[in-house]
């Protein structure tokens, strides 16, 4: 399946990225560094990657979306994640990447409280 990207802004500075496909090393990785770059550019940084949809990530991908994070920080935002299948959620454990990243189970849980000038609590 052909990696797709589908923003979905839930007010100012706030949206969901729902990423669809196979995230894997090489041209699915800079393709997630170049949306969360437009992101930033349109002032769009506090982020959630909604990964219902992914089906496949590899080790290169988890590296990208740690890149992701530090840039959206950088830029004053924070990055949650939301929805991920249980093997992307074991990835995630193993890694110890939810250490760095706060993981929900859903959607709306990721987005309670998360505005610029709200609650977020940054990692």
């Amino acid at each position: 399946m052909i990696l797709q990207f589908f923003r979905h802004e839930l007010g100012p500075g706030v949206v969901t990225l729902e990423i669809k496909g196979n995230v894997h090393c090489g041209p699915e990785c800079v393709r997630l560094e170049r949306e969360v770059d437009a992101l930033v550019k349109d002032h769009l940084t506090y982020v959630v990657f909604d990964l219902k949809s992914v089906t496949h990530m590899d080790s290169a991908a988890i590296g990208a979306i740690v890149r992701c994070h530090s840039k959206l920080k950088d830029a004053g935002g924070v990055l949650r994640l939301a929805s991920a299948q249980p093997m992307i959620a074991h990835s995630l454990q193993i890694t110890k990447v939810d250490r760095i990243i706060q993981v929900f189970a859903t959607i709306p849980e990721a987005t309670q409280d998360f505005t610029p000038s709200g609650s977020a609590n940054p990692a």
